[in-house]
């Protein structure tokens, strides 16, 4: 099973950007849904945003509504987590992960595939 493949953590001051990048298996990902999901030290892994790739709908968590946004390049097979106005509690590793079909899905069950994970850290 292909993996997908996150970059773009890094380090930065609350109220700060940063761009999360997650590059697909190439084979059908039109038929994917991409879930970004993140691990806080000592908490559960939780749903962020979601997008599916067939329809365009997208699903956020209401923590990151309006701030966090989600976009694509097809030609890249690669989906983009902007991230603007960071908190200290967006603090985590970031996953990416996908699955099948066309509906988002926010729970960990639902998703197939995952990424190794990239660290984002936000200093207050």
């Amino acid at each position: 099973q292909e993996r997908p493949v996150e970059s773009g953590g890094g380090l930065v001051q609350a109220g700060g950007s940063l761009r999360l990048s997650c590059t697909l298996p190439r084979r059908t990902f039109s038929l994917y849904v991409i879930g970004w999901f993140r691990q806080a030290p000592g908490k559960e892994r939780e749903f962020v945003f979601g997008m599916s790739w067939s329809s365009g709908v997208t699903s956020s968590a209401d923590s990151v509504k309006g701030r966090f946004t989600i976009s694509s390049d097809n030609a890249k097979n690669t989906v983009f987590l902007q991230m603007n106005s960071l908190r200290p509690e967006d603090t985590a590793v970031y996953y990416c992960a996908f699955r099948w079909g066309s509906d988002v899905k926010t729970t960990t069950s639902d998703y197939i595939s995952w990424g190794q994970g990239t660290q984002v850290t936000v200093s207050s």
